[in-house]
């Protein structure tokens, strides 16, 4: 199965993220910033990140546009999933190589719906 690298610095929300994750069958790996999640998706290569945008280190824009800068990572999908919701942070996630936003508080299946439409076609 997939392996996604869910990235935020609320324990709480990657808590929730990685139990509905594995419970839908991936392989869920994690980290508190953005700093640290670079690191491990340059190790790891996962098949999906998901990235909050508010996180000490790196922020989620500035992770995404390292991701995307990257030879080595820039086929890597990427989610932005957030509580910011104006129409000018979606803009500027997708400007940096998102794939796609989600908002949250989010229904999980929004989510996992979202992931399962990347899987099937990762250059959206």
């Amino acid at each position: 199965m997939s392996t996604i690298l869910v990235v935020d610095d609320s324990q709480t929300q990657r808590e929730y993220m990685i139990e509905l994750l594995t419970e839908c069958g991936y392989t869920v790996k994690s980290a508190s910033n953005g700093k640290d999640a670079l690191v491990k998706i340059r190790q790891d290569l996962p098949d999906l990140v998901i990235l909050d945008i508010v996180m000490p280190e790196r922020n989620g824009f500035q992770a995404c546009r390292d991701i995307k800068e990257d030879p080595k990572t820039k086929h890597i999908p990427v989610i932005i999933c957030s509580t910011k919701n104006t129409e000018a942070d979606i803009y500027w996630a997708l400007k940096q190589g998102a794939s796609d936003y989600v908002i949250k508080p989010y229904e999980p299946e929004v989510l996992l719906t979202t992931i399962k439409r990347i899987f099937r076609n990762p250059q959206s």
